[in-house]
């Protein structure tokens, strides 16, 4: 072999080598997220393959977990020597619960260079800077309202109801015509806890609501009552699909899906699970105002990311935490999903016009609320919510199931 042919040899050889340390080296960043719905899923992926293509030397491994499977996971995750790098989850007390607890990193740094302090509305840093140091990304967001079915209100000529006495005129009339008023699914109880939210909410308001879910009112007050009382009324006048408890959320959009059931009280993202004739179909009201004199609040939860205090990678993982705080790591669950996104700078011509409407509700509320469960602490939250349940199947007993629930609050107050 002549010196020519070594030559090229050696830089063929070299070349390969060259591209395999390269592959070698890439680096892997694990992220687990909750987003298992068919349209989220599909927007998560879209959103690493983007992520990777800005940053060709990252490989991401994205694990995506059932919601109800990811909440019980991720406690084993964080404990765990090996973590995630970065892990979806939600705003508020369920991020403060594991901050205070030592599990999350201090990503403040990413806030500063980023500017987020200034491209996130002020409302967001309340739930996701804690003690002066922010732990919470906080990603994308959605409202809770009234779901209804458009071609069932025009058949009746029914429309929309603002009030309380309005719905409940509403409810009779699809009664007598053979369609249930509401479609439920409460084999996951956070379902029938957006009742207690928006009753409360409606009946006692903001301020009193949020110190009821941070345990600072016994659930024995009378005012409580109330809540169960309106509650009471719906269940035991058929207001609600029957054996609500055999159906998972999704299953229980079947009755609206055939027509059985008129209405959904719902997050946005019920436009996710429907098909597209039936999203078609599907326009939303505020839920209706109990007591006028009553600041209007919504529950409007947060979904965002954080990472472990124990993150294999942690500056990989806070470029990515930088990455979804910018308009685009945001702009395809704004324009796929229809989500509402954190970033000022994200232009309002991306969403549909039922975002656009439900942006403009939010826009008119004068207080917001996580949800239930996100707003009280998991242990409470899991305890009082299997007395929602004890509620749904026996409303009657209401008095005793606010002492149960106040019996809990006991045990888990400071």
């Amino acid at each position: 072999m002549n010196i020519k042919k070594i030559f090229v040899v050696m830089t063929i050889m070299v070349f390969v080598f060259a591209m395999t340390g390269l592959a070698v080296a890439k680096d892997t960043l694990v992220v687990n997220t909750y987003t298992s719905d068919p349209a989220p899923r599909k927007a998560m992926q879209e959103l690493v393959v983007q992520y990777e293509e800005l940053n060709p030397e990252v490989d991401v491994e994205l694990n995506i977990t059932a919601h109800e499977d990811f909440k019980k996971a991720i406690r084993v995750w964080l404990s765990s020597d090996n973590p995630p790098d970065v892990f979806s989850w939600f705003a508020g007390n369920r991020a403060e619960y594991f901050v205070d607890k030592g599990l999350i990193m201090d990503i403040s740094d990413v806030w500063e260079s980023e500017n987020f302090y200034e491209k996130f509305p002020k409302a967001f840093q309340s739930i996701s800077v804690f003690d002066g140091k922010a732990y919470f990304l906080p990603h994308n967001y959605y409202w809770w309202s009234v779901f209804y079915r458009e071609s069932i209100f025009a058949e009746y000529g029914l429309e929309e109801p603002q009030t309380w006495e309005e719905l409940l005129t509403l409810g009779e009339t699809l009664k007598e015509n053979g369609i249930t008023p509401f479609a439920i699914g409460t084999k996951f109880r956070w379902t029938a806890a957006a009742w207690f939210d928006y009753l409360n909410l409606r009946i006692n308001g903001h301020d009193f609501h949020m110190k009821l879910m941070h345990g600072e009112i016994p659930f024995t007050d009378e005012r409580v009552a109330d809540v169960f009382k309106k509650w009471k009324y719906l269940i035991e006048n058929d207001f609600f699909v029957e054996d609500a408890a055999a159906y998972s959320w999704q299953e229980g959009l079947q009755f609206l899906s055939r027509g059985d059931a008129a209405m959904y009280l719902m997050g946005q993202f019920i436009l996710d699970a429907t098909s597209e004739e039936v999203s078609n179909d599907l326009n939303f009201f505020r839920f209706p105002i109990i007591d006028a004199s009553v600041p209007v609040a919504e529950d409007l939860p947060t979904d965002g990311f954080m990472v472990p205090a124990k993150a294999p990678h942690p500056e990989l993982a806070k470029d990515f935490i930088a990455f979804l705080g910018s308009v685009e790591g945001q702009r395809i669950f704004g324009e796929d999903l229809g989500r509402l996104v954190t970033n000022k700078d994200m232009s309002a011509d991306i969403y549909d016009a039922t975002t656009n409407k439900g942006r403009t509700m939010i826009e008119a509320t004068d207080k917001l609320a996580q949800f239930y469960d996100r707003d009280m602490s998991p242990e409470l939250a899991d305890k009082t919510m299997n007395s929602l349940m004890e509620f749904w199947h026996n409303p009657a007993n209401y008095k005793q199931i606010m002492e149960q629930m106040e019996s809990h609050r006991q045990r888990f107050i400071d």
